[in-house]
């Protein structure tokens, strides 16, 4: 539970981000959290790889802005 408080912090999860706003996101299935290794746009209410632009298949959690 430590792990997955620590990753929920690590992320703003202030509602939405800004429309075409690409951004990093935490996902979690059953195994627990994880960070997508790609940016991701959230468009038309659906979270899409912006590299890709394919539908994320995950459930997001929380967004935040990329760090650089």
């Amino acid at each position: 539970m430590a792990t997955r408080d620590r990753r929920l912090a690590e992320f703003n999860g202030n509602g939405a981000p800004p429309p075409d706003q690409a951004v990093q996101v935490l996902c979690e299935d059953q195994s627990g959290t994880y960070q997508l290794p790609f940016a991701c746009r959230l468009v038309d209410g659906q979270w899409r790889n912006i590299e890709s632009v394919g539908a994320l298949q995950a459930t997001v959690v929380r967004s935040r802005l990329p760090r650089i």
